[in-house]
């Protein structure tokens, strides 16, 4: 019995060694890791619904007209003859947005201040009403016509302020004497509040902005300003190139005397010109337009149309205001 006992021992033993001789290995080599794919949680953002323009809120995009705008407010006159070619929505009151800079430029013009005298940005011009972007930093020094270029060319919001803020009596007599001039020129839908058009409570009506193209193109140093394509202005030890906000300025199509564009959310995309076409003189006015590129395509429908169309009885659309 001893004798078996001792042998089955033995043999359980030997039984026992390969496992543990794998447990020894196993301790020895290192144990390969599985890659764990790593899972970034995301918040969602909640998307922003664009912001309704005025035009909107009104209905006035429910307007239908002959061409299909995609501008809620459109206005077409002859200039020499006062014969209105095309109405859409004339009388209804929008914000404006850097239309307003053609008012700016006639107030500075009419008073008479030297173009030559040097301006300097300084705090007071940055915006704090849409935070918007300059390439003219505070402590910047141009003359006064270089501001009026810029406002004017590409819709520098703080050439425009500092044109405003150096007028005799500073900013609140300027924006009095816009106001004046608008009343002066029987503009009853139009009032001012600051000389950018970054509010939107500058507002006007298109049958008003005809009005004001018609005095400031017939002012040669407003049309040459607001129709350059491009300059380059020294700012400090650098020259830097500005452009036209004005695409249809480099259009073999186009013959344009005078324009300005606009742009904020509450406006829409604007667009005023005086142009020559189908033998006439007109002038043209978009106003809350949707869409990156629509005042453009609504000009070009409108140029098309007219030139088709000359003579023809004005094409009008009923307005809801």
């Amino acid at each position: 019995m001893k004798t078996f006992a001792a042998a089955f021992l033995s043999l359980s033993l030997l039984a026992g060694l390969p496992d543990a001789a794998c447990a020894a290995a196993n301790k020895s080599k290192p144990v390969p890791t599985r890659k764990v794919k790593s899972v970034v949680l995301r918040k969602t953002v909640a998307a922003v619904p664009p912001v309704a323009t005025f035009g909107q809120v009104a209905g006035l995009h429910e307007v239908d007209d002959p061409l299909s705008l995609k501008s809620s407010v459109a206005y077409v006159l002859d200039q020499d003859t006062n014969e209105v070619l095309f109405s859409k929505n004339p009388q209804a009151v929008l914000p404006i947005a850097s239309i307003t800079k053609l008012m700016t430029a006639l107030v500075v013009v009419e008073a008479g201040l030297s173009l030559d005298e040097k301006i300097t940005v300084t705090d007071e011009d940055v915006d704090t009403e849409k935070f918007t972007h300059s390439r003219l930093a505070v402590g910047t020094t141009l003359t006064r016509g270089e501001m009026l270029h810029l406002a004017l060319m590409s819709s520098e919001n703080r050439a425009a302020h500092a044109l405003g803020r150096n007028y005799p009596g500073g900013l609140t007599a300027f924006v009095a004497a816009m106001n004046a001039k608008a009343q002066a020129l029987g503009m009853a839908d139009t009032h001012y509040v600051e000389p950018t058009g970054l509010s939107s409570r500058n507002q006007s009506s298109a049958k008003d902005l005809a009005a004001l193209v018609n005095v400031t193109s017939q002012i040669p140093l407003l049309r040459d300003l607001s129709t350059s394509r491009e300059a380059r202005v020294a700012l400090g030890k650098r020259m830097v190139q500005f452009r036209s906000t004005n695409g249809l300025l480099s259009s073999p199509l186009w013959d344009i005397g005078l324009q300005k564009t606009g742009f904020i959310n509450e406006a829409g995309k604007c667009l005023v010109m005086q142009a020559r076409m189908a033998g006439r003189q007109l002038i043209m006015v978009f106003l809350d337009s949707s869409g990156k590129a629509s005042r453009i395509a609504d000009a070009e429908r409108m140029r098309k149309w007219l030139a088709t169309l000359p003579g023809e009885p004005a094409a009008t659309a009923s307005s809801k205001l």
